[in-house]
């Protein structure tokens, strides 16, 4: 615990000094996030995966509530395009067939890699080693993404499709709020046919009774609501909603470089010079993804569930590599991740972050399939990694 508030007050101060003020802030944002991660094991991988085996829709609905806060705050911001008076923007991205494949492969590699692009950080801070190996994975599969990125954008797509802008604010946000909640209702009407009742987790109880800030564990509302007041709070500082995944491309390309791989010549980092060049310090992803480890570090040593496992299954071992590959190669396609595409995206207004969710679904459900084979287990409730 000393070590990771000693890292968190020491990156922001250098931070302050190096970069300014609103780098730092993000640092700090991001360490909240990795609290917020942990403590309401807010994982999507877990989440969808109960679903799909057995029903429970908890976790589901817990993304629409997140949802449905997102875009009444940012849907008027984004309308405005302004934000405390600072220009802002969405994470608006094409619609086309490298974003369906991609969030396919990445659905796959989430119940392979045993977690989203979030879940895999917050839980190497947490202490899993496991989820080391899948973060080094997902590295090297996003920056070998970038090197194909071009071949895959020719093939069949659309421009960037902003729905606050092509229907208006209302029209976006009263069509948007009514299908998180027909998303809502089918969860409750699967999970009452499955089960006879509501049988998930309420969100505004703790898995383990009475909830506690600092120890935790969170109700899931507590963290749907922390996680995009959070990100509001990046959309203010960055003038962009989060994203997670962009900078494992950057520190991959960043290692290959190292490697004598000329990455500058690929025509993805050839418009990115200045990016791929620069400290990573002034990288607002890399800031805020270093500050989820470090909080998700301090959030469980606080709680007393820092204990790494160091022997791991070669099967799992394997799942965790191909799951980490999967979710590197798929991140890139589709323009982001989980955070990227799917929260911070739908958020957004983008088009693209729906065709995300549902072909990320269908991944979800044919790597829920493969799990077995990796002696994975298949659990009918949530787990409190949520990954």
């Amino acid at each position: 615990m000393a070590i990771a508030l000693v890292l968190i007050a020491i990156g922001i101060v250098y931070l302050q000094a190096t970069v300014g003020p609103k780098q730092a802030a993000l640092a700090g944002v991001g360490a909240l996030l990795g609290v917020a991660l942990y403590h309401a094991a807010f994982g999507f991988t877990s989440a969808w995966r109960v679903f799909i085996a057995d029903r429970r829709g908890a976790g589901l609905r817990a993304q629409m509530v997140m949802l449905a806060v997102g875009v009444v705050l940012f849907f008027p911001a984004l309308a405005d395009g302004t934000l405390f008076g600072n220009k802002v923007v969405g994470l608006v991205s094409p619609v086309g067939v490298s974003v369906a494949f991609g969030a396919f492969i990445f659905g796959v590699g989430m119940q392979l890699g045993g977690g989203c692009a979030s879940g895999t950080l917050y839980t190497v801070g947490g202490g899993s080693t496991r989820m080391i190996v899948t973060l080094a994975a997902f590295i090297v599969g996003s920056v070998v993404a970038t090197a194909h990125l071009p071949w895959w954008e020719s093939l069949p797509h659309i421009k960037p499709v902003s729905l606050v802008k092509v229907w208006g604010l209302w029209p976006a946000l009263i069509a948007n709020l009514a299908l998180f909640a027909a998303i809502g209702v089918f969860t409750l009407w699967a999970e009452k046919r499955r089960h006879g009742r509501v049988v998930g987790v309420p969100m505004t109880q703790s898995a383990k009774g009475r909830p506690a800030l600092l120890r935790g564990p969170w109700p899931l509302l507590w963290g749907a609501l922390a996680l995009v007041l959070l990100n509001f709070a990046t959309l203010a500082l960055a003038g962009r909603p989060w994203g997670v995944t962009s900078a494992f491309a950057l520190w991959g390309a960043k290692a290959f470089m190292a490697m004598g791989v000329d990455v500058a010549s690929w025509p993805y980092w050839a418009k990115q010079t200045a990016v791929l060049n620069a400290p990573v310090a002034q990288d607002v992803t890399t800031v805020m993804d270093i500050g989820i480890i470090l909080g998700a570090l301090a959030a469980a040593s606080i709680a007393g569930k820092f204990a790494p496992i160091w022997k791991i299954p070669v099967r799992s071992l394997l799942a965790a590599v191909v799951g980490g590959l999967l979710l590197g190669y798929g991140a890139r396609l589709a323009y982001g991740c989980n955070i990227g595409a799917y929260f911070s995206g739908i958020i957004s207004g983008s088009l693209h972050g729906w065709l995300w969710l549902v072909a990320a679904f269908f991944g979800n459900v044919f790597g829920t399939r493969l799990r077995p084979f990796f002696g994975l287990e298949v659990e009918t409730t949530p787990r409190e990694t949520g990954c």
